[in-house]
Order: structure tokens, then C-alpha cells, then sequence
């Protein structure tokens, strides 16, 4: 492990916000009904990412097909937490896993699985501190649809006059709009399983 690992999102003492991409298809149920519905699917894994920045550079800043509505999702911090505790890393680690026998079958049955990225910088380049993404599998996906959803905001606007002021080269005042993001506590139960 060569990185920093440390999970940084806006949070306070009940929620934490996720992010996520979708087209407008999906961006608009979801923002009219405060809660996810068809045509997102129940029945394939969903990514949350606390970290802004990181999906600015996964989806291109909303510029990617599929990815053009950036949504912020607020959950309860209990349900952020059951997920992770649900959590099996998508590569073997020694000190989390014991055997790369036992890192097999646990991820085969995972109902969450768990990956770090290198977080990244306003204008994309990889940081010294790695990021976590973690992805709900179909047992999950309803509990965090129907219990851990407290709002779902619209960044997409936001998203497109901070590209427009990194384009005209006024990286200050974007970075001026971007959401806070602060060291979240891991309870110190999940940092052996995370792979902190």
C-alpha cells in the first residue's frame, strides 16, 4: 500500500453527502421524488463516491455520455456506515484478508464492495491520498434507496461554471464553489477491513 488512505466528505454529525453521475433520465426521477426510481435499476450494482473531485475526473466533469447530471446524495450516517461494515476490498490485502483464499470467497458473497483510487486534484492530477468508492450489490441497493436517503441535490449547474472558470484559467474562484469536504471519522472497528 503506497498511499494515504482517508475517506474526505461533506458531512456532519447525522449525514454524509455522496456523489453519483446518471443521465438526465434517471437525474430527474430521482430529484423529483427525492429517492431513486425506474429507470435506475434495483438489480445492478450502484457506486456512491464521497469525494467530488474524484468523480469530476471519472465522469469528465458531467461531460461523459450517461454521466452529464451530477447528483449529491445525502445519507444517514448509520446506513454509510452499515455499508462499509458490509464492505470486501476488490483486491486481496494481506492484512485485511488473511489469504487471498479467504479474500476470494468473502468478495464472491460480498454485498459491498470497497475500492481506492488516488483522489485527485481540481485539475485531475493524482494525490498523494487515496479515495474510496464503494459499491451497493442488489441486497443493498433498496435499503439505500428506500432507508439512507435523506435529499438529493442537483449539481450539474454548479459542475458546468466550475469547468467554465478552470477553461478561463480562474482556478481561485472555482475552487470557491466546490463543496467542503473534511477527514471523516472511520469508526476504528472498519479501518482493518477498509484496507486504512
Amino acid at each position: 500500500m503506497t498511499s494515504h488512505r482517508e475517506i474526505r466528505a461533506d458531512h456532519d454529525r447525522t449525514s454524509i453527502v455522496v456523489y453519483q453521475a446518471y443521465p438526465d433520465a434517471i437525474a430527474e426521477v430521482a430529484l423529483e421524488r427525492q429517492r431513486f426510481g425506474p429507470p435506475f435499476s434495483l438489480n445492478r450494482m450502484t457506486w456512491i463516491k464521497p469525494s467530488f473531485l474524484w468523480l469530476m475526473e471519472r465522469s469528465n466533469w458531467g461531460l461523459k455520455s450517461g454521466q452529464e447530471r451530477i447528483l449529491a446524495v445525502r445519507i444517514r450516517r448509520e446506513g454509510w456506515e452499515a455499508a462499509l461494515a458490509l464492505g470486501v476490498l476488490t483486491a486481496f490485502e494481506p492484512a485485511a484478508h488473511g489469504t487471498p483464499e479467504r479474500w476470494s470467497r468473502a468478495f464472491e458473497e460480498a454485498a459491498v464492495h470497497i475500492q481506492w483510487d488516488p483522489e485527485r486534484s481540481l485539475r485531475g492530477q493524482a494525490l498523494a491520498h487515496d479515495s474510496i468508492q464503494v459499491g451497493l450489490g442488489r441486497t443493498v441497493i433498496g435499503r439505500y434507496v428506500d432507508e439512507w436517503i435523506l435529499s438529493i441535490e442537483d449539481l450539474s449547474e454548479r459542475v458546468r461554471k466550475i469547468r467554465k472558470l478552470l477553461d478561463a484559467g480562474r482556478a481561485d474562484q472555482a475552487t470557491r464553489l466546490l463543496p467542503r469536504e473534511s477527514v471523516y471519522p472511520v469508526p476504528t472497528g472498519l479501518m482493518r477491513r477498509l484496507g486504512m
